[in-house]
């Protein structure tokens, strides 16, 4: 078993959780809502596959008043009409900023976001999909393990 990178170096992962918080914050201040951010989260840690962040934003999202519909929907975001177009740029910014490198496609979806959300709210979609990312890696190699929850969330011992 490795060692977990934030049991090893606590100091590093009180940074990291800073970092995040930060990135929060300026990201709400620019103007995109918690539901947007959660969005990011919660699809770029599907295209991860890293089940702890998964776990943890599909959680986030219901709280920041996602409907479960589009939780439920959100890997086949593309395929239905229930996002609205903000969603869909951020989306589309969560896709691009995981799958690197861009390709032509990313880039014109890239393109289409900012179109859609302009400069400022770009960027902090933009800031909030890297940090998820760097997140997904630190869960995914420090084997954070999902604990098996009740239906209103709380841990089942």
């Amino acid at each position: 078993m490795r060692p977990a990178l934030d049991k090893v170096m606590p100091e590093a992962w009180q940074a990291a959780g800073a970092f995040s918080s930060a990135i929060r914050e300026a990201a709400l201040q620019r103007g995109l809502s918690a539901q947007e951010s959660e969005f990011i989260k919660l699809r770029a840690s599907q295209l991860n596959a890293c089940a702890f962040c998964v776990d943890l934003h599909a959680r986030e999202a219901r709280r920041a008043g996602i409907a479960q519909q589009q939780l439920d929907l959100l890997p086949a975001w593309r395929e239905t009409a229930l996002f609205d177009e903000r969603q869909r740029a951020v989306l589309a910014v969560a896709e691009a900023a995981t799958a690197l490198p861009t390709t032509d496609e990313s880039d014109a979806d890239l393109a289409g976001a900012r179109s859609v959300l302009g400069d400022e709210v770009f960027v902090a979609a933009e800031w909030v999909a890297a940090t998820i990312n760097a997140f997904n890696r630190i869960s995914i190699l420090s084997r954070h393990v999902v604990r098996p929850r009740d239906t209103e969330g709380k841990i089942i011992r």
